[in-house]
C-alpha cells in the first residue's frame, strides 16, 4: 500500500509538472489582470484586483446606476431582460463594458480575461442572450449575495455573446465574485459549459489557464515553498502564485488602514510597470488601475497609475434610490488631488453594452 501511495503521489507530481510546462509554452493574451480577496483581523473582506491593458486609451469610468432600472442584454429582441434590484457603482471600460464593481449589499465583482473562454453557441443553445460587457452588470443588479448568484446562474439562464473590443481583441473573460461574509465563486465558460468554483477558499484569480489548471500550478509552487523561491515573470500563471503566497503570508490586520493597506500592497506588488512593452511579448501589458473595495464600508477605491493620489466613492454617498439619477465620471483623465470625489459625478445616459459589429 505504501508503494502505491509513493507511485500515486509521483504520477500527481509529474502531471503538475507538465501542466505547468504547457502552460509556460502557450500563447498568451495581451490582457492581464489580477484579483484577491483579503481577509482582515476583525474578519471582514476587502476585494483587490488590478486592471492590466495593452490599449491605455480604453475611456474607463465611474458610473452609479440606481435601483429599478430597466435593463437588456444589449443584444436586440433574443436578449435577456431585467430591473435591477439593487442600485450599485462600476467602473467601465470602453464606455461598452462593466468590468468591476459593487452593489449596495456588498457584493462585489471582477470581470478579467481568459483567452480561453468558449460562451458556446447562441443558436445551439436556444437560451436568450446577454452581451459579455453586461454579464457582470447583471449579477450586481440581481443578486445581493454569492450564494444567491451561483444559485441563480447555476441554471445557465443565458447565453453570453462576446465580440472584437475597440482595440481588436475578442472579448473573452471570467468574472469572479465576492461578498461581504468572504464568500467568493468563479464564473468560467469553457467549450460553451458554465464552469462555477464556490467556496471561500478561491480567494485569488488572475487569467489564462482556466481555473483549474491554475489551481494545479499552484499546488506544485506551494510544495516548493514561496520563501526559497518565488515565479518573477508577470505571466498569469506567475501572478497566480505571487499573489496566493503574499495573501497567504500577511497579517491580517485589525487596524483598518493596517488591512487596507496590506490589500493595496498586495495588488500593487503584482502590477506592471506603466509603458512595460516588448514587441516579441504581445503578452506583456501595463497596469493602468487598481481598484481595492472594503465591503464592510462598501467604500469603493481607485488607484491610478496616472495620478498621484487614490479616489473613492462611498455607496452611502451616491443616490441609488428607484428613479435616481444615472451618474458617472471619466477615471482616464489624470488628477492631482484625491479623496472621495462624488462631487464630480454628472448625469448621464447609460453606457450600451458592446455587441458584435458595434
Amino acid at each position: 500500500m505504501k508503494r502505491i501511495s509513493c507511485f500515486s503521489k509521483a504520477i500527481n507530481s509529474v502531471m503538475v509538472f507538465v501542466v505547468v510546462v504547457l502552460c509556460l509554452l502557450e500563447p498568451r493574451s495581451s490582457i492581464a489582470c489580477t484579483r484577491i480577496l483579503y481577509e482582515t483581523g476583525d474578519k471582514t473582506y476587502i476585494t483587490a484586483r488590478s486592471m492590466d491593458w495593452s490599449d491605455t486609451d480604453a475611456a474607463m469610468a465611474f458610473w452609479v446606476f440606481p435601483q429599478g432600472m430597466e435593463r437588456n442584454g444589449g443584444l436586440g429582441p433574443k436578449s435577456i431582460t431585467w430591473t435591477s434590484k439593487f442600485g450599485s457603482i462600476v467602473i467601465s471600460i470602453y464606455d461598452a463594458a462593466t468590468t468591476d464593481g459593487l452593489n449596495e449589499k456588498g457584493l462585489v465583482g471582477n470581470l478579467l480575461y481568459l483567452a480561453e473562454a468558449d460562451y458556446g453557441s447562441a443558436a445551439d443553445r436556444g437560451k436568450p442572450t446577454i452581451s459579455v460587457g453586461a454579464w457582470l452588470q447583471y449579477i450586481l443588479d440581481n443578486y445581493a449575495t454569492v450564494n444567491a448568484a451561483v444559485k441563480g446562474l447555476k441554471s445557465d439562464p443565458f447565453t453570453v455573446v462576446g465580440a472584437d473590443l475597440p482595440n481588436g481583441r475578442p472579448a473573452s473573460a471570467h468574472i469572479a465574485i465576492s461578498d461581504p461574509s468572504g464568500d467568493s465563486a468563479i464564473f468560467e465558460y469553457l467549450d460553451g459549459v458554465l464552469k462555477i468554483h464556490h467556496g471561500k477558499q478561491f480567494t485569488v484569480m488572475t487569467n489564462s489557464p482556466p481555473y483549474d489548471q491554475q489551481l494545479a500550478i499552484n499546488s506544485y509552487w506551494n510544495s516548493i515553498g514561496g520563501q526559497n523561491f518565488l515565479p518573477g515573470t508577470i505571466s498569469a500563471a506567475d501572478r497566480f502564485v505571487r499573489a496566493s503566497y503574499a495573501l497567504k503570508t500577511s497579517p491580517e490586520y485589525k487596524k483598518y488602514r493596517d488591512a487596507l493597506a496590506s490589500a493595496f500592497s498586495q495588488i500593487r506588488a503584482v502590477s506592471v510597470p506603466l509603458g512595460m512593452d516588448d514587441p516579441d511579448k504581445p503578452n506583456i501589458a501595463s497596469t493602468l488601475w487598481r481598484s481595492v473595495i472594503d465591503q464592510k464600508s462598501s467604500r469603493y477605491y481607485f488607484d491610478s497609475v496616472i495620478s498621484p493620489s487614490v479616489i473613492w466613492l462611498d455607496m452611502d454617498s451616491v443616490a441609488i434610490e428607484p428613479g435616481s439619477k444615472v451618474m458617472t465620471m471619466k477615471l482616464d483623465t489624470p488628477m492631482d488631488t484625491g479623496g472621495e470625489v462624488a462631487s464630480k459625478l454628472s448625469p448621464s445616459e447609460p453606457f450600451k453594452f458592446l455587441a458584435p459589429g458595434s
